[in-house]
């Protein structure tokens, strides 16, 4: 099955859709839960059409913590089912569908002077029941192993940057992480184009009927009406701007990107309570790419959603204020690299804090004949669009069968002991799987090396970007496709390759002048 998205191809279906065609399934919205949806629905057979205003992973799926949770923060709340759930759909990433993109990370959470025997004993009990649910949802403890308690000196052997003075030891466990929440989202929509659905992003649905919607091609102005048996909306935060049947409560989390070397070239993972706070965390994540992402937030938003979130300076002093409670040489402003924010479409409930909020998901048939499937997180993204297509069938009579996403592998999926065997670089590997091979073959020797001295992004997946993953601009690759653009220093230096990167796959023929030697 062929699973390039290219622009051809999107020009293609385009044409095709203008001559009447009619579709099971329309999907708005190409973020996780959109792509998920259309990889679903196309897998049981059904013909779908999933379109986006913007890019792939545009809004909030680009935007999370790249965490594959496996549901402690709603255990903490009483509501083990979602945490079950959640523990399921970790299981499932790590093991089955996307194991090249996800990997086991060692979580430690330190006993400090800010926290008191009763809440370490407490967090400990927390971390067991994880143990538990770890269990019940399958994953053994050769994927990720249980919790443990250490001393002193073992908690800063293995995080040097913490404050000695008041460490009584810590807790390790372990929990799933993803290399990149949009590369995610692009692995999805490519495997729903592999089972014949059209992926449209830069598609703008301005109306939603019962018998489909009428679209915008943004890049060209033209409009024209899409005929489905059904319309799945999957527009995340902006899913009650398509219909008014749905009432949802925005909230900002935003995180802060820092050098992994100032941490003390950290590697594990931290969890830091907000002091004050019982169940509220602050996280230090590790990347692959030598960087450590921050967060995060959980403010109210009110008013008209906006394209791009900006993160507030409250936020990102707020989160310098908790991570240095526990480091031993504060962080000022100037070591933050950038910053980043995204919005969760919680289900609105007037009467509670956004952090109060449940994660769980909904999907609502409307009078309209809308079908919205809202709520929910990046972690139990499958299982929120079997229900919405579960949905779709049953009350729309589809010929369909069960749903198969459960075991179907993402392009590049293969078991951890047959990538272990890839002959490619291993951070190509933990991005592209089997098919890092592939990305290497096709660039030219000059675009295999990395970018820039602090970019380990090479020209050869920007170039992989543009002719497999229907990345048409330099935000695409450099904000989506990678994640180059996390730093603007970064993205200023990448600038030049990502043009001419463009050129190439334009033209096919000629290398990129300004490609790095």
């Amino acid at each position: 099955m062929n699973a390039s998205l290219t622009g051809a191809g999107r020009e293609r279906d385009l044409a095709e859709l203008a001559a009447g065609n009619v579709v099971d399934v329309l999907v708005v919205g190409l973020g996780v839960t959109g792509a998920g949806v259309a990889l679903d629905a196309a897998s049981r057979g059904l013909s779908v059409v999933a379109v986006d205003a913007n890019d792939l992973a545009h809004g909030t799926s680009r935007w999370s913590s790249k965490l594959v949770h496996g549901g402690l923060r709603y255990l903490a709340h009483g509501q083990v089912g979602i945490a079950y759930e959640s523990a399921v759909e970790r299981h499932v990433l790590l093991t089955r569908t996307a194991p090249h993109l996800t990997r086991p990370l060692p979580m430690l959470l330190a006993a400090t002077g800010y926290t008191t025997g009763w809440q370490d004993r407490a967090a400990a009990v927390g971390l067991r029941a994880g143990d538990l649910l770890r269990t019940c949802a399958g994953t053994s403890r050769r994927t990720l192993p249980g919790t443990r308690r250490l001393g002193a000196a073992e908690a800063s052997a293995m995080a040097p940057a913490l404050r000695p003075a008041g460490l009584r030891g810590a807790q390790l466990s372990w929990d799933g992480q993803l290399c990149d929440d949009a590369r995610l989202v692009v692995g999805l929509a490519r495997a729903a184009a592999a089972r014949s659905a059209r992926i449209l992003p830069r598609c703008r649905a301005t109306e939603l009927h019962r018998d489909g919607a009428t679209i915008e091609d943004t890049r060209t102005g033209a409009r024209l009406h899409v005929t489905a048996r059904v319309v799945i909306n999957a527009a995340g935060v902006w899913a009650s701007s398509l219909t008014p049947h749905v009432r949802l409560r925005p909230s900002r989390g935003t995180h802060i990107v820092l050098s992994a070397a100032r941490l003390g070239g950290l590697w594990t993972g931290l969890t830091i309570p907000v002091p004050g706070q019982f169940t509220r965390y602050v996280f230090a994540l590790p990347q692959t790419d030598g960087l450590v992402y921050a967060g995060l937030t959980d403010e109210a938003v009110d008013g008209p959603v906006p394209d791009v979130p900006e993160p507030a300076d409250a936020d990102v002093a707020f989160l310098l204020d908790v991570l240095n409670s526990v480091l031993d040489q504060p962080l000022r402003p100037t070591d933050v690299l950038g910053a980043f924010a995204g919005l969760r479409p919680l289900l609105a409930d007037a009467d509670a804090r956004t952090a109060d909020l449940s994660r769980r998901h909904a999907v609502i048939d409307d009078p309209d004949g809308i079908i919205s499937v809202v709520g929910g997180k990046l972690t139990t993204y499958r299982r929120m669009a079997e229900d919405a297509v579960d949905t779709a069938v049953r009350r729309r009579r589809l010929a369909a069968g069960a749903c198969r996403t459960r075991r179907l592998p993402l392009p590049g999926a293969a078991s951890r002991a047959q990538l272990a065997r890839v002959p490619a670089p291993r951070r190509l590997v933990q991005r592209y799987g089997t098919e890092a091979v592939d990305v290497l073959a096709e660039a030219p020797a000059d675009l295999r090396q990395p970018i820039g001295p602090d970019i380990p992004v090479t020209g050869a997946e920007l170039l992989w970007a543009a002719r497999h993953e229907l990345a048409l601009t330099v935000d695409d690759l450099l904000d989506r496709r990678t994640r180059i653009g996390l730093v603007p220093a970064h993205r200023e230096a990448a600038l030049p390759v990502a043009r001419d990167v463009l050129a190439l796959a334009a033209d096919g023929t000629a290398n990129p002048t300004g490609a790095p030697a």
